[in-house]
């Protein structure tokens, strides 16, 4: 998918997409199907329409101190538990590439799950080709106080600061775009990927082997690294 949020994303995100519905050198494009699915567990946030845009392609990229400021208002000390995560990929109809995280493709309208209470930090709306992202904190399980991300091909995205229960909707899967991306980011706003390997466009790194493992654990059934 995609390089970090650094100090100039709109030049680094030429370097890499998502999925390969938004590869060109992988000869498929995103097809998701025209139907909106509603969570099993949590709220359901507002449905997603048609007209819907993904984002803004002219936005101008966020400055990476922005970021950090952002995520540093919003970080809780969250303490490590005992509590169990769902899958937050339910609605997964193709499983695609491990890069810096793992890509996929759903149903319009589907929603992408709390795995637990979880905290929205911050949402970067033009983080790659227009596309947003969105950060949020575990709060609890043995994974408390880590922060994942979800991007590109979302919207009715939750508010930034809100707290969300295991099964409530972070965000839901856009009409159009480059499908989504899911992975491990750390504090300061960069995906794990690139803070702790580096990337090229279309490598397999280990926080993306690591996220795919950690959405098999919870029964996604998400196939092996790509």
């Amino acid at each position: 998918m995609k390089t970090a949020l650094v100090s100039s994303i709109a030049a680094l995100a030429l370097a890499g997409c998502g999925g390969s519905g938004g590869d060109p050198s992988s000869g498929s494009s995103v097809h998701a199907h025209p139907q909106a699915v509603e969570p099993v567990a949590g709220q359901a946030a507002p449905s997603v329409s048609g007209s819907t845009p993904v984002g803004d392609p002219n936005a101008h990229a966020t400055p990476l101190s922005e970021v950090k400021h952002e995520l540093a208002l919003e970080l809780v000390a969250a303490r490590v538990s005992n509590a169990t995560y769902i899958d937050p990929l339910q609605y997964v109809t193709v499983w695609e590439r491990t890069d810096q995280g793992v890509d996929a493709q759903l149903p319009v309208g589907a929603p992408i799950l709390s795995p637990s209470e979880v905290k929205i930090l911050a949402i970067i709306p033009d983080w790659y080709a227009g596309q947003p992202l969105v950060y949020f904190e575990l709060l609890a399980g043995p994974d408390a106080g880590r922060v994942q991300y979800v991007a590109e091909e979302i919207t009715d995205i939750a508010r930034p600061g809100s707290i969300l229960q295991k099964g409530q909707v972070i965000a839901r899967y856009a009409s159009s775009g480059t499908a989504i991306e899911y992975g491990w980011s750390t504090p300061s706003g960069i995906t794990l990927a690139v803070a702790t390997t580096g990337y090229e466009e279309g490598e397999i790194t280990p926080a993306g082997r690591a996220m795919r493992a950690w959405l098999n654990s919870l029964g996604a059934g998400a196939g092996p690294n790509t």
